[in-house]
């Protein structure tokens, strides 16, 4: 069973459908009780990073999550906001994050389209257990003005241009999030919903 959390500024019901139509088990999650009996995790989102964290602090999530994601270790999947709050800090409304990646979230310089929305190429930049059913390098859906800088490169997954190159899926122990949206990103996305409800963690 694939828990959705639903906190109320995210898409969780747009990911839910997605993992339906592949005929995973999934629902959706909005208490502490029920992430704490979770088996895997998934945090969706859009908007903005203060929001989010400011929504699972008012539903009395963040403990819960943090327990059993970084306590007790079932896979965990971020998506877009739910990357980006994972880091220390971001600089959208200088929001501090949940800390489970060390690092910082910044916003892409002016010297193109802010915010980035539509297809860009995501390459991947090691082998890694739950994207051995994707290619190395394919098409996926963004819509973000923030992007993550990792402490540790060896926290970076994969890596997309967008006025910079920069770090577009994380994986650390059973953590990993994308700054794409998995549920719109077509078969390639779904490909990998598809691997998160078998994929175990090593560690």
């Amino acid at each position: 069973m694939i828990d959705v959390i639903d906190y109320r500024a995210g898409n969780a019901p747009s990911v839910l459908y997605a993992l339906e139509h592949l005929g995973l088990p999934a629902r959706l999650a909005s208490t502490p009780a029920q992430v704490a009996a979770a088996d895997r995790i998934i945090l969706p989102g859009v908007g903005a990073a203060r929001a989010t964290i400011a929504s699972l602090v008012e539903q009395d999530l963040v403990a819960a999550l943090t327990d059993r994601v970084q306590g007790d270790r079932v896979p965990f999947l971020g998506i877009c906001i739910g990357l980006q709050v994972l880091f220390d800090h971001s600089e959208e409304g200088d929001t501090p994050g949940l800390g489970w990646v060390p690092g910082t979230v910044r916003r892409f310089p002016e010297t193109g389209r802010v915010p980035q929305i539509g297809w860009n190429e995501v390459r991947f930049t090691r082998s890694h257990s739950l994207t051995a059913a994707v290619r190395e390098a394919g098409h996926y859906y963004f819509v973000n003005s923030y992007y993550c800088v990792p402490d540790d490169p060896a926290d970076a997954l994969g890596v997309t241009d967008y006025t910079v190159e920069f770090c577009s899926v994380v994986a650390r122990d059973n953590v990993v999030a994308t700054q794409f949206h998995a549920e719109k990103s077509g078969a390639l996305g779904l490909a990998l919903l598809r691997s998160f409800a078998t994929w175990e963690p090593a560690c």
